[in-house]
């Protein structure tokens, strides 16, 4: 097959795991196009005008929804496109899905109905949330206020995602399989906060609040409705204890165990993204 018409996609391609899918790709000599709003053609869920070009050429996909497929209207997206990614010749589908999203799941019965090889990656909540973007300033200022108590999440690692997903779009074996890719424990906020203090070596406090309370700050903030909604739906529902268990779906995957998150906490904190700067000299001073 020409190489023309074996082109990878890879939708939220500038995101936490289509950059790493993208990056996996790209040194591995695999022809690839990123699917983002400045990709070339560009792509947008909410423009349906885009998704023809992007899908020329593409054999496979590699499909997140942004900024969740718990959004309404999210699985009516993933149909719409599905479809039209069987007609434009796509061979093969690979999901990002959520752990404990009803919605989710709806989306993912629609990628398994689709006719072609599919892969479903379901995963538990992102260790980088705490480094990129999300969580970052919060925890640069040594607090973070969160309405999550005592429920254990097994945080994945990003970087464990994408290889999981780079080996389904490259790989045979992975057609038909759904890997609910988890961490290899369990770890409360408070906890996943104090393993971040450790690798710092600063002191950082985490504070719980209630939905309520959490929601009311969003607001004050203006923070956009449905983001507001989206974090609400995921602390309140999606965090109620539904996910607090392991599985072995990264060692399915891959063949090895998932990365730990202290080895993720050690790692960010050695990268710097969560010093805090120092002030600046006063000019003034400094030119006396």
């Amino acid at each position: 097959m020409n190489a023309h018409h074996n082109i990878t996609l890879v939708l939220g391609g500038t995101g936490k795991t289509g950059r790493r899918v993208a990056q996996r790709l790209q040194a591995s000599g695999h022809p690839l196009r990123i699917g983002s709003r400045t990709g070339q053609p560009p792509f947008d869920w909410q423009n349906q005008d885009t998704w023809g070009p992007a899908l020329r050429n593409v054999k496979a996909v590699y499909m997140t929804y942004y900024p969740d497929l718990a959004i309404p209207g999210a699985v009516e997206s993933v149909k719409a496109f599905t479809a039209l990614a069987v007609a434009s010749g796509v061979q093969h589908l690979v999901l990002l899905s959520g752990r404990g999203e009803e919605e989710a799941q709806r989306a993912e019965k629609v990628v398994q109905a689709s006719g072609v090889d599919w892969t479903i990656l379901r995963c538990s909540w992102f260790a980088q949330n705490f480094d990129e973007n999300y969580l970052v300033d919060a925890v640069r200022s040594g607090e973070v206020v969160l309405p999550a108590g005592d429920v254990g999440e097994p945080f994945v690692d990003a970087d464990d995602i994408a290889d999981a997903a780079f080996a389904a779009l490259t790989e045979g074996g992975h057609a038909g399989q759904l890997y609910e890719l988890t961490g290899p424990r369990l770890l409360t906020f408070a906890e996943a906060i104090k393993e971040i203090a450790t690798a710092t070596g600063r002191n950082m406090r985490y504070v719980q609040v209630t939905p309520a309370q959490y929601s009311a700050a969003m607001a004050e903030q203006g923070v956009p409705d449905e983001f507001a909604w989206l974090i609400d739906y995921l602390f309140t529902t999606v965090l109620d204890g539904r996910n607090a268990c392991l599985t072995d779906g990264v060692q399915r995957a891959l063949g090895r165990s998932p990365r730990d998150f202290g080895d993720y906490a050690r790692a960010a904190a050695a990268s710097g993204v969560w010093d805090v700067p120092k002030p600046q000299e006063n000019e003034a001073v400094a030119n006396v």
